[in-house]
């Protein structure tokens, strides 16, 4: 991007040098969503409190929204932790993404549920119901994000007892219910390995395929065929239900062409998506930080990417998100004078600024917008100086 001064006198507009002149710029705000988990932990450490909110604007709680979490026994149900670290999140302005209304896994559901016979389909669907209406009335409005679905593509448990058609079902349910909220369907192993052909980037669009077939978009979207072929138009005109991919990230090993690949395809159908639970195993030892810090990159710079969360409720890597945000944000500064011909070039991220000219005494402000033009093209923003 290249800034250029203009100078507005007596209503006429006319190009003029201002070279040698001080510009500084300042980021007013971070457009690409950046968060972090957090656990219960966070209610006994005011310590860890204070470093959180210091640096995320949005969490995900890793377990305290699970029904396995908060009805340990059938029919008592409590949900004070959750309150809590939601009331921690709404104190400092951190918005929540809801994880998880459904969780397919047998080991994701109450002890006294994971044993439930499949012939005793309609009161599991009953117990079921109950659970998704609970937690959602409870926290309706509260939160931006829905993960309405959890790994559906590795378990099995809610379609063996429900049916085929159960999460289209669902998402109608988890729409009507908090229709302002985004939903999305949650996997791993789409963007880890290769090698997991359950949960590929291809079985992944044909999971949402099949859910929107069966009911959730109400014919509301474009469709997109179960094939392994180039896909078009998954977004059509109308709100779908299922909005957006959420795709898990815990690497280890970690493979940055095949998660470059798999991103490319999901950005092929304009499937935008979050990463949600992010993290790098430990195994990778002092190489860690390391392969933190090239995973975060390979994502930040994907337009299909929308915001990623971190998978730690307890971040160790402190210094690497440090470097981020700092990053980011251009919380180092910058400033520099204009050349010979009053232009002042830099990069900057997408993003709302505020630069100001030192011309004297007076410094003259200007806000400006930096957003996607589409095609990649070097931008120019002219100023207005009015004297």
């Amino acid at each position: 991007m290249t800034a250029r001064w203009v100078v507005a006198q007596e209503g006429c507009w006319t190009m003029l040098k201002v070279p040698d002149a001080t510009i500084s710029i300042k980021q007013t705000r971070l457009s690409f969503l950046f968060g972090n988990a957090i656990s219960g932990y966070i209610l006994n450490s005011t310590a860890y409190q204070n470093w959180f909110a210091a640096r995320f604007k949005y969490t995900v709680f890793e377990n305290e929204m699970k029904w396995y979490f908060n009805e340990q026994t059938c029919g008592i149900v409590d949900y004070s932790i959750t309150d809590a670290m939601l009331q921690f999140a709404k104190s400092h302005e951190i918005a929540v993404h809801g994880h998880t209304v459904l969780w397919e896994d047998r080991l994701g559901h109450p002890t006294w549920l994971g044993d439930f016979p499949l012939n005793r389909s309609e009161e599991y669907r009953q117990l079921t119901d109950s659970s998704v209406n609970y937690v959602m009335n409870r926290y309706k409005g509260e939160v931006f994000h829905w993960d309405v679905v959890n790994e559906n593509m590795h378990h099995w448990f809610i379609k063996e007892r429900i049916g085929e058609n159960s999460f289209a079902i669902y998402y109608k349910k988890v729409h009507e219910i908090d229709p302002d909220a985004l939903l999305f369907l949650n996997e791993y192993m789409t963007l880890e390995k290769s090698s997991d052909q359950r949960a590929s980037t291809w079985m992944y669009l044909r999971n949402i395929w099949e859910i929107r077939e069966q009911g959730a978009s109400k014919g509301t979207l474009g469709g997109i065929g179960p094939t392994d072929e180039p896909l078009v138009a998954l977004l059509a005109q109308g709100r779908p239900f299922l909005d957006l991919g959420a795709l898990q990230g815990h690497f280890y090993p970690m493979n940055l062409p095949y998660v470059r690949a798999s991103i490319d395809v999901l950005d092929s159908v304009k499937l935008p998506i979050w990463v949600t639970e992010l993290d790098v195993n430990n195994k990778m030892g002092p190489d860690q930080a390391n392969r933190l810090d090239q995973v975060i990159r390979e994502l930040h710079a994907h337009h299909v990417v929308q915001g990623i969360l971190m998978w730690s409720a307890i971040l160790l890597e402190g210094d690497v998100v440090d470097k981020f945000i700092a990053e980011w944000t251009h919380s180092f500064g910058l400033e520099g004078k204009t050349d010979s011909n009053g232009y002042f070039e830099t990069s900057l991220f997408h993003d709302q600024y505020e630069a100001t000219l030192r011309l004297g005494k007076k410094p003259i402000l200007q806000k400006f917008e930096v957003a996607p033009n589409g095609d990649g093209k070097h931008e120019e923003v002219f100023f207005k100086i009015c004297v």
